[in-house]
């Protein structure tokens, strides 16, 4: 009886042990089923997902190029739903928490693609849980911020793609901890940093791209990578230095970056490269022509560098080649006829210094003297040439000789018309530091800079030219965060020089056929304009159109002024003000500015547009005036070329300098009433205030002053700076002041509110903490 007890109960054991996983399993497959159901109902896109239901076997479904699911042992293990274009993002109430909770629910996912479906939001640190995932493909949605550090645990990943969104911040360090990555696609992000190191420990890579984000610095070692095929970089701001790659590379694309050294030697071993593409970036150097006949490329750019080197006809090329573009370079000799062949389907080699088979240039071609000038200029010298010590010695014996022979010949001349020197006393002119290129017959259109221009500007730098790399490393490659505005002449930048200094950088876009010469009249003028009460130039920068060399933008380098305009200060509704004595000398400066243009130079300069935003407040709120060159900026736009300076600043009137006195007067108008003013209705509105208060008694008068700065003004001071200001509008131009009547009433302004705030006092307004009166 006891056997048959324990047989019956072994039995149920075993029966429960049978249905348990059975049971199990069932749950398992419902989860799954939830699963899906519930991403179909977070999801909009593609238009397939509608047809899931309750009774849908999707194990055994029908797949499409839209929708996949695979199983394995009644399994999901693959999960692609793929929309054909990229969506907007789904709506405000989609949560990517919630739909990535609810994918983890699928364990043993090892492969999800989710493509174009309108995503949004930061990815999810959880991701990582679905730790079976081999191939992560997330292309064209719209996650943003950072990539989650946490996404490296996923180990077995093999495949990450992560294109065509908005990510940002670097790569996560620990990269590396993917050891089995074979694909790895960040394309068109807004990525940034460094590369990380950690991408060279990657040894089953087969692919890496990262083109179009924001990379800077170096390129990481990738030489060990010896399964690495592609590599795609381009678009960024990489370099100087040529990326290290396995020789059994195959495809290299470096366009758009900041490569700048030569091209590595090892480059002519590399026989299973298909495509080099390295346009547009700076690359020197002679160029290595056996890149041409390597017998597995049938892809080459280098368009857009500074390569040099003399091309022959009987030069080799692979002859399956089927586009090289060797255009916009320093190339000389004759093109190749292996790329003359018809073989070749697209062959651009324009803008370099090629000939014809007889010599002639040919129609898109340069001179060859603007090659080898411009090879020169870039400090390129040919790799076969090499500098013997005694070449090295007699050149150094000749330059010292002619140094000498210079300054015997220099004592002979001053002894000889020394007399003759002492009685004509020279032009006083400023210090150049300007490039050889610009000859002294310029100095004919700006003849000589008085004495008062070297006041107040000790401490300036020399003008020079700049190198567009030094402005480019100055603003971080001319990032967002360094822009301060954009208005009628231009962008305007902030950048740091390398010796720490702060300076505003103006780039003026040009439209085409604009040489240098075109501007080199107005770079000559402003390179001389130093003046307490002017915003001193420092230099400038040109770069050039690819394909014929004229300028493409002009950079201009001032000193940068960290208080902002002058409009800020007094009506900007920021907190700002300036106090009344502190108002007299912004006036007091902008007078001397005007005064100096006016007759501090050869020629003269009338603005004839002066504005309160044109003023600006240097870190002890000194006025300066920082648009007096721009109506020549405005003329070579408009006319393409400079003409003389009297001839551009030619006023329709009898007194040009009046003109400049009313843009003063309107500038006054704003100091003394604290309100904006934008319009000439409004001046003429607030003029006429003016005359009708000034007529009345000293309080009605007192109605019309910015009210923070009201009760801390003299009356005698403020009929004085009003007297002014009504007279520079008058409407009759002879009646207007002259600059120097203007500077003398101000300066008496300024010495009564100076005497009145010694007898009386006049605490500063606690609206202004960081301003005190001077």
């Amino acid at each position: 009886m006891a056997r048959t007890y324990y047989s019956w109960q072994s039995a149920v054991v075993l029966l429960a042990i049978l249905i348990v996983p059975i049971r199990c399993s069932d749950r398992h497959n419902i989860s799954q089923e939830q699963t899906l159901l519930r991403i179909q109902q977070l999801l909009y896109y593609p238009v397939i997902l509608s047809s899931w239901n309750n009774t849908t076997d999707f194990c055994n479904t029908v797949q499409s190029s839209s929708v996949t699911v695979i199983c394995y042992e009644g399994v999901i293990t693959q999960l692609h739903i793929i929309n054909s274009y990229k969506t907007h993002q789904l709506p405000e109430d989609f949560s990517i928490d919630t739909f990535v909770t609810t994918l983890i629910n699928l364990q043993s996912l090892k492969v999800l693609k989710l493509v174009s479906l309108g995503l949004w939001g930061r990815m999810p640190a959880k991701i990582s849980h679905l730790s079976s995932l081999e191939i992560l493909n997330i292309t064209s949605n719209h996650f943003n911020g950072k990539i989650p550090s946490e996404i490296t645990s996923l180990t077995n990943l093999q495949s990450l793609v992560l294109d065509d969104n908005n990510f940002t911040g670097w790569i996560p360090s620990r990269i590396g901890f993917l050891s089995r990555l074979s694909v790895l696609s960040m394309k068109n992000n807004s990525l940034n940093g460094l590369l990380p190191d950690s991408l060279g420990k990657l040894t089953d890579l087969r692919v890496l791209m990262l083109s179009h984000n924001n990379f800077s610095g170096e390129s990481p070692d990738l030489s060990d990578l010896k399964n690495l095929r592609v590599l795609e970089l381009g678009g960024n701001s990489l370099g100087p230095k040529f990326p290290r790659v396995p020789y059994k590379i195959t495809s290299i694309v470096l366009r758009e970056n900041k490569f700048t050294n030569g091209l590595p030697e090892e480059l002519h071993s590399f026989y299973q490269l298909q495509k080099l593409d390295i346009a547009l970036n700076r690359f020197v150097g002679p160029f290595p022509t056996s890149i041409l006949s390597l017998p597995s490329i049938t892809y080459l750019d280098i368009n857009g560098n500074r390569f040099t080197g003399l091309l022959s006809e009987d030069l080799a090329c692979n002859p399956g080649f089927q586009f090289v573009d060797l255009s916009a370079n320093l190339l000389t000799g004759k093109l190749p006829e292996c790329l003359v062949s018809s073989k070749v389907r697209n062959v651009v080699y324009n803008g370099n210094c090629l000939s014809t088979n007889d010599g002639n240039e040919t129609k898109g071609q340069k001179p060859i003297s603007f090659c080898r000038t411009a090879a020169l200029a870039v400090g390129i010298i040919p790799r076969n040439h090499k500098t013997s010590n005694w070449t090295k010695a007699a050149l150094a014996l000749g330059i010292t000789g002619g140094i000498l022979l210079i300054g015997v010949a220099f004592l002979i001349f001053r002894r000889v018309h020394g007399k003759k020197m002492e009685k004509k006393p020279p032009a006083r002119v400023i210090e150049e530091n300007l490039t050889s290129s610009y000859s002294s017959k310029l100095l004919s259109d700006a003849r000589y800079v008085t004495r008062v221009m070297k006041l107040g500007t000790v401490g300036i730098p020399a003008y020079h030219a700049f190198s567009l790399e030094e402005l480019e490393e100055a603003t971080n490659g001319f990032d967002t965060s360094t822009f301060m505005g954009e208005g009628s002449h231009g962008q305007m930048y902030r950048g740091r020089l390398k010796d720490g200094s702060y300076v505003a950088i103006q780039c003026l876009k040009m439209k085409k056929n604009h040489s240098t010469q075109t501007f080199t009249r107005h770079i000559e003028l402003i390179s001389k304009l130093r003046h307490q009460h002017l915003v001193s130039a420092l230099g400038h920068c040109y770069e050039f159109y690819l394909d014929d060399s004229s300028v493409s933008r002009l950079f201009l380098v001032f000193e940068y002024m960290p208080n902002g305009t002058l409009r800020d200060w007094i009506s900007g509704n920021k907190g700002k003000n300036l106090s009344w004595s502190q108002r007299i000398a912004a006036a007091i400066g902008i007078v001397k500015g005007i005064q100096f243009l006016h007759t501090g130079i050869l020629p003269r300069v009338f603005s004839g547009s002066l504005k309160i935003t044109d003023v600006l407040l240097d870190q002890n709120f000194g006025a300066k005036i920082s648009t007096y060159n721009l109506p020549l900026l405005e003329k070579v736009e408009k006319e393409g070329y400079f003409k003389s300076f009297k001839e551009t600043n030619r006023v329709k009137v009898s007194h040009p300098e009046k003109l400049d006195v009313y843009d003063f007067g309107v500038i006054l108008l704003e100091i003394i009433s604290g309100r904006p003013i934008c319009t000439q209705k409004e001046v003429e509105c607030l003029k006429e205030q003016f005359q009708s208060r000034m007529r009345a008694d000293d309080g009605a008068m007192k109605e019309m002053v910015d009210v923070t700065i009201r009760d801390k003004c003299c009356d005698q001071s403020l009929i004085t700076m009003m007297e002014v200001c009504n007279g520079c509008l008058l409407d009759d131009i002879a009646d207007r002041p002259s600059v120097e009547d203007m500077l003398w009433n101000l300066q008496f302004a300024a010495q009564v509110q100076e005497a009145w705030h010694s007898g009386h006092g006049s605490p500063v307004s606690s609206s202004q903490p960081a301003i005190t009166e001077r």
